[in-house]
């Protein structure tokens, strides 16, 4: 949070600000590497987000493209894996192609999982997860007296990630944004009033 307050503060347009937050996201991948954090994900567009002015949208989608190519090389050199989660079919195509494709380039490294949650809202994400389960529940191949918390957890999206340690919310915002409903339910929760692009490897120390 806060690409646009930090742009708005400047008399700078609102893309700006999220260039801005784009170098945050570089340094900040680089610091979790470095101090052996094992997964970061970044809330990068929410479901709610598609409602912004489109131009506002295709400014970030181009932004997400560039930073798929400017950052494929530092992703594969350094043993990051890249995921992704949310409702990855609504991204425009060339955004979609170049994310698989650096999904599957990086699939086999190990020091750390970079996870960027796109087109993602938690409640969708449960949806999607219960819906799976009723699946599984029709067919046969589950019991409903089956259906526990490890099942549940099977069906999210952020399935094979570790458990949820710690939650940093930018810009001052006292509300959990229908980000990581379920998994942040013995999370730490860190709200800091510093602004997204101003956020840095020694504030992530702190």
């Amino acid at each position: 949070d806060g690409n646009g307050r930090w742009a708005q503060a400047r008399n700078l347009p609102r893309l700006k600000g999220h260039e801005a937050g784009a170098e945050s996201v570089r340094d900040i991948t680089r610091a979790c590497r470095e101090l052996g954090i094992r997964a970061l994900t970044l809330y990068s567009f929410s479901t709610e987000n598609w409602k912004r002015p489109p131009e506002e949208v295709a400014g970030l989608m181009a932004l997400l493209g560039r930073y798929l190519v400017e950052e494929r090389s530092e992703i594969l050199n350094n043993g990051i894996r890249l995921e992704a989660m949310g409702e990855l079919e609504k991204l425009p195509l060339p955004v979609r192609t170049a994310l698989k494709e650096l999904m599957f380039a990086s699939r086999n490294n190990r020091e750390m999982v970079l996870n960027l949650a796109l087109s993602y809202g938690s409640r969708a994400e449960i949806v999607d997860a219960t819906r799976k389960l009723a699946k599984k529940v029709a067919s046969g191949r589950l019991r409903p007296d089956q259906i526990d918390e490890a099942a549940i957890q099977a069906e999210l999206w952020t399935a094979g990630l570790p458990e949820l340690d710690l939650v940093i919310r930018t810009s001052g915002e006292l509300r959990i944004s229908n980000f990581m409903l379920w998994q942040l339910a013995y999370a730490e929760i860190y709200v800091t009033d510093i602004l997204w692009p101003d956020f840095r490897r020694e504030e992530l120390k702190k």
